[in-house]
């Protein structure tokens, strides 16, 4: 029997995702969340097999809960489910061991199909993703650079920006218009757009 974790923040897909697994031979729920800082803890107290995250939760992205997930239960596979086919987020969901990528628009059986496969150590990652994701490019941001326009999305100023990454104001500025000339924005809400159009942030 797979044991599923399933972290999915609206309501009415999660109880889909649910239902349709739960009709899965071999395959058996152990834990529902809407958010991503619950993740880890969950995972601790249950057990699953195959965690199956949407990229997207409050509290925790889906990455950087992949990503502790790995650090803290290593013998956890993970399949992350998205409704955005950001080449970006493919490449970094490789980076932090995420074994399976699934585009949210693909056909019902591909999620039972993933999980079985993943489950068994198989890598599963939708074929136009891949080809978009070499197109892409990995981002050209440094990780300070991608920390600096996540919270500059958030609406905050320089100011605000400095104290939650505890960078002086002067530094913030040179992150960002380093961020800037790199991704090629005319402005910062254009780099940001940008930037997460390519799932770099």
């Amino acid at each position: 029997m797979i044991r599923v974790l399933i972290a999915e923040d609206m309501g009415m897909i999660r109880g889909a995702l649910v239902a349709l697994l739960t009709l899965e031979e071999g395959i058996e729920v152990v834990a529902e969340l809407d958010r991503g800082d619950q993740i880890v803890p969950t995972a601790l107290r249950t057990r699953p097999d195959v965690a199956v995250l949407d990229i997207d939760l409050p509290g925790l992205d889906g990455l950087t809960a992949a990503e502790r997930l790995h650090e803290q239960v290593p013998q956890c596979q993970t399949l992350i489910l998205t409704g955005l086919s950001q080449p970006g987020n493919l490449l970094r969901a490789l980076r932090v061991h995420v074994r399976g990528f699934i585009v949210k628009d693909a056909p019902a059986a591909t999620l039972a199909d993933g999980i079985r496969r993943v489950a068994r150590g198989e890598r599963v990652v939708d074929p136009d993703l891949v080809a978009a994701a070499l197109e892409t490019g990995s981002s050209p941001l440094t990780p300070r650079e991608s920390d600096v326009l996540r919270a500059a999305a958030d609406g905050i100023s320089t100011e605000q920006i400095g104290a939650l990454l505890r960078l002086s104001p002067t530094t913030v500025r040179n992150y960002l218009s380093n961020a800037i000339t790199k991704v090629g924005g005319r402005n910062r809400i254009d780099t940001i757009r940008i930037a997460r159009n390519a799932g770099w942030i």
